[in-house]
């Protein structure tokens, strides 16, 4: 979509030929000799932009002396010719329009290409001078405006229709297949061709903040997602529906991968058309299969296609994550857990053993993409770790204060994913920041040698605590749970009685199951003055203790992840 950006116009030479003249409330372009030589006919068929000057500057002298309070009255045969031109104008800049992809990439050099694309630019220029006009216009209510950014926008939708389905592209079918596969691959072609065209021509007829190139792959997708859904309507052959299947998962996020486009963005957030297409067409395909033949294990049957597909996703997002496409990953992350959230709610279409190996997959997925989203912010945060546990640290909050700064700037990169998955990478960020918090304290750089010390060292392990949780709950985390960590933790530095600390320590071991004797070891040598037997006594404790509790229960898993040298 086009948005017209006040005062901004542009030129081949990106210089200004016209000068300015202002008259109160209007601004009148003074044009070169050529806008006074020719008449609004030749200019029309010459440039459309200098043609939309002409109009303007006759527009603006018609109705200079119009004021907010006070509606002039014009000579309507000016009147009625202005807004002749001014359709025989918009009339032209339509043709125009409309004949943008029926160049050929390997025809742009011939001279009617060029013709075609300095006509396209002249008309682009022409609807963003008008847009400027428009914004005058709309102070005053007695003028009607052009809204010739919709005109583009709809010009350009019709355009691509009328390209799927007038397919200028012939299919390069194989032997054996279905009408079905072969107009899926002309369309497929098609979309391939237009947009290169767009991406290697059209888009030096546009301002960079047009965002032409963008705009043109959304007209395309939703063009391409409608008719795929029609197909589905119609189709009950299991060679189809894996084609359509495995076309869609290949043909979208590769294509654009390769080329090295960003992917689309929805309300701030990047999206992938992968999860769009698919689910309804595999619900699309189940539900019209089991009503036709009435067997749910048939309709069940196409769902079978998803695993492999889902595989093959997979393979992509491994490549993105390789190149370390962020926008990419971010996408691929948001359509996992669509699809998650498909398996796990529509149960019913899919057999047990698909179910079970596509949420292993995704699950996979998941958990690469949050690793390679939340890397750099560990990266940058790395010299804030190595100060946690130290002397500084319990010295100075300055310390502590440094690394909340540091993660609210990191996570501003987190920017742009779904709000399900924005959820989840932060509960994620969440514990892996927890973790390397208790990692550095119980690596024993500072030493607790009495009891003021080791209530220093509760003061601001709480505080600490505090702190995290009130940061990462207002972005959104859930895992509350990891506060009590740090506050239990805590409470085994103030403690000072053997029968306090074994309790603390069988409470903490019984709810972690995964909180070991090496963890407990270090914890108590940060307390200095607690001797040697009195930490064995603490630690055979926690094993007896476990030994009579019940193995097996489920539990969040933490201090597994938090390894002691």
């Amino acid at each position: 979509m086009l948005h017209c950006k006040t005062r901004y116009f542009y030129d081949d030479e990106n210089e200004w030929p016209y000068s300015l003249e202002h008259h109160g409330k209007y601004t009148f372009l003074l044009s070169s000799s050529s806008l006074e030589t020719l008449t609004f006919e030749q200019l029309l068929e010459q440039s459309l932009y200098e043609a939309s000057l002409v109009l303007i500057n006759r527009e603006n002298q018609l109705f200079e002396q119009e004021t907010d309070n006070e509606v002039q009255k014009h000579p309507a045969e000016e009147i009625e010719r202005l807004s002749a031109e001014r359709r025989a104008l918009e009339k032209k800049i339509q043709q125009t329009l409309q004949q943008s992809l029926s160049l050929r990439l390997e025809e742009v050099a011939n001279e009617t290409s060029v013709q075609a694309l300095t006509a396209l630019k002249s008309a682009v220029k022409a609807i963003y001078l008008e847009e400027e006009q428009d914004l005058q216009r709309k102070q005053l209510k007695s003028r009607t405006t052009s809204n010739w950014q919709e005109l583009h926008d709809s010009t350009l939708c019709g355009l691509v229709e009328r390209r799927m389905d007038n397919l200028s592209v012939a299919p390069a079918g194989q032997p054996g297949q279905s009408s079905i596969q072969l107009d899926v691959q002309g369309m497929g072609r098609q979309l391939k061709e237009d947009l290169l065209l767009v991406v290697n021509v059209l888009k030096s007829c546009y301002p960079p903040e047009a965002n032409i190139c963008q705009f043109y792959a959304r007209l395309y997708h939703q063009s391409l997602s409608a008719r795929l859904r029609k197909i589905v309507d119609f189709v009950l052959d299991d060679k189809d529906c894996t084609f359509i299947l495995r076309w869609i998962n290949e043909f979208y996020p590769g294509k654009k991968l390769r080329k090295g486009e960003q992917p689309p963005t929805e309300d701030g957030c990047f999206t992938s058309p992968l999860a769009h297409d698919i689910i309804p067409i595999i619900n699309g395909m189940v539900t019209v299969t089991e009503t036709v033949t009435g067997s749910q294990q048939k309709a069940q049957r196409i769902t079978r296609q998803l695993t492999d597909m889902l595989q093959r996703f997979k393979a992509f997002q491994d490549d993105v994550i390789k190149q370390n496409s962020q926008p990419h990953v971010k996408a691929t992350l948001g359509c996992v857990e669509q699809f998650r959230d498909v398996l796990q709610r529509k149960s019913h279409l899919f057999p047990d053993d698909v179910q079970e190996n596509c949420l292993t997959i995704l699950s996979d997925m998941r958990q690469s993409a949050r690793t390679c989203l939340l890397s750099s912010v560990h990266k940058s945060l790395k010299p804030q770790y190595r100060k946690l546990g130290t002397g500084d640290w319990l010295k100075k909050k300055s310390v502590f204060e440094n690394l909340l700064s540091s993660l609210e700037n990191s996570i501003q990169g987190l920017e742009g994913l779904a709000p399900s998955s924005h959820q989840g990478v932060i509960g994620n960020l969440h514990q892996e920041v927890v973790q390397e918090y208790v990692k550095r304290l119980l690596r024993g750089e500072v030493k607790l040698k009495d009891r003021e010390h080791q209530q220093t060292a509760f003061d601001t392990v709480m505080d600490n605590a505090e702190s995290l949780h009130k940061l990462f709950t207002s972005m959104g985390s859930q895992e509350e749970w990891l506060k009590e960590i740090l506050t239990n933790m805590a409470e085994v530095l103030k403690l000072q009685d053997v029968p306090a600390l074994q309790m603390q320590i069988v409470s903490l071991g019984h709810t972690y199951p995964d909180l070991s004797l090496k963890h407990v070891s270090a914890l108590l040598k940060l307390k200095s003055n607690l001797s040697k037997e009195d930490r064995h006594k603490v630690k055979a404790t926690l094993s007896d203790t476990r030994e009579e509790s019940n193995e097996g229960a489920e539990f969040r898993p933490f201090f597994s992840k938090v390894v002691i040298k």
